[in-house]
């Protein structure tokens, strides 16, 4: 699979100055969570679940969630958890590609008995999605997912999920977050990704974000983002991926733009694309996604397909971007200085931002460089028309 990878390669090469790569979920781990992307749930129980996961593979949708937990009701656990077994089942018999696949559980015997039931289908089984993460709990996910791996002889990823009210409460956040350091550190080459359970913190205090804010504006979600980030995410080899939290709202619909795309070239609908997107609720969630970046964030849950395509687009490293790392990187500046960008419109210091440079060309890696001339609108217009 490859981001992008589904529109034609003519029309990948003329948006791309370095194509995004190809990877399968036997790559490498870091490769892995940097690849996530918009990360896309959907309730387990849904009964056309292994045609849905074929339908998002072929509109770039690279990583799912399948869930038991806060998406379907507490009575419908066992049969959504006899849907995955039997969806997995069709998924594997029809032999088609499918995106990375995690399933969200409730609970550590779940991860056990669920891999058991799967069979030889578990091979399309990249993970599980760990609630609710504390040390506590954590402890025993993890361990779950050791004996799971044991007994499928296969790799097996998890992906905590940092939502508890302890940790968002500021008098037992940096006990949590450092039990959290203490579990995910101990079981380090199993965590692909750390995610943010913006939703469950907002309930903690009665607060639901509208669709023109950010996760940033509500202040005490966003400081505990910053000490997430702090704890978890450093540059220095000691930190993990973190991805964005979820955007709620998804009034705007592909469909609204197919008869303008067939109609016009990219540059006769880039302002018309712009003004749709701000009109249909969209606004926020490019601003958060652009602050999700700015604060060390990659990646981003979504619970809406229409969300999965400005994610990818908006994580595509621009030329100038790429500019700078490289030349931040060049083997020659490895004592350091100060050199003027290529754009030169900035000053680029070697060793400050040698690891911004270092995460920037990772993530152009797997999802690729825009020409010079190519900007979200033209990336986003083609995933859309194809």
């Amino acid at each position: 699979m490859r981001h992008f990878g589904h529109i034609s390669p003519a029309v990948r090469e003329g948006l791309f100055f370095q194509e995004p790569c190809v990877f399968d979920a036997d790559s490498p781990a870091r490769m892995l969570s940097a690849a996530l992307g918009a990360t896309l749930y959907s309730p387990a129980t849904r009964p056309t679940l292994a045609d849905d996961v074929v339908k998002q593979a072929g509109r770039g949708v690279v990583s799912m969630v399948l869930c038991l937990e806060d998406s379907i009701d507490d009575a419908e656990v066992a049969d959504g958890e006899a849907n995955l077994v039997r969806q997995f089942a069709d998924l594997a018999a029809r032999g088609t590609e499918t995106p990375l696949l995690f399933i969200r559980v409730r609970a550590p015997e779940q991860i056990t008995d669920l891999v058991s039931r799967l069979g030889g289908s578990v091979r399309l089984l990249s993970g599980f999605v760990l609630p609710k993460f504390t040390e506590e709990r954590g402890v025993l996910f993890l361990e779950a997912l050791v004996s799971a791996e044991a007994t499928t002889g296969r790799r097996l990823f998890a992906m905590p999920v940092l939502e508890s009210p302890e940790l968002l409460h500021l008098e037992t956040r940096a006990e949590v977050l450092q039990g959290i350091s203490r579990t995910v550190n101990k079981y380090r080459e199993r965590v692909l990704a750390l995610r943010l359970g913006v939703t469950d913190f907002c309930s903690a205090y009665g607060l639901r974000r509208a669709s023109d804010m950010t996760a940033y504006d509500v202040q005490i979600v966003s400081a505990v983002i910053g000490d997430v980030v702090n704890v978890l995410g450093r540059a220095d080899g000691t930190g993990f991926t973190i991805t964005g939290p979820v955007w709620e709202y998804f009034r705007l619909q592909e469909r609204m733009f197919k008869p303008q795309l067939r109609r016009s070239p990219f540059a006769g609908r880039a302002e018309e694309l712009r003004t749709a997107l701000i009109e249909h609720d969209l606004d926020g969630l490019l601003r958060e996604i652009e602050l999700d970046r700015a604060n060390g964030l990659l990646g981003k849950t979504c619970i809406h397909p229409s969300h999965v395509l400005p994610v990818h687009a908006l994580s595509v490293v621009s030329h100038e971007e790429f500019s700078d790392a490289r030349d931040i990187l060049r083997p020659e500046r490895g004592g350091g200085g100060v050199l003027r960008s290529a754009y030169t419109n900035k000053m680029n210091e070697v060793k400050p931002h040698r690891a911004w440079a270092e995460r920037t060309v990772q993530r152009a890696e797997v999802f690729g460089v825009a020409k010079e001339d190519v900007g979200f609108v033209e990336l986003l217009a083609a995933g859309l028309a194809d």
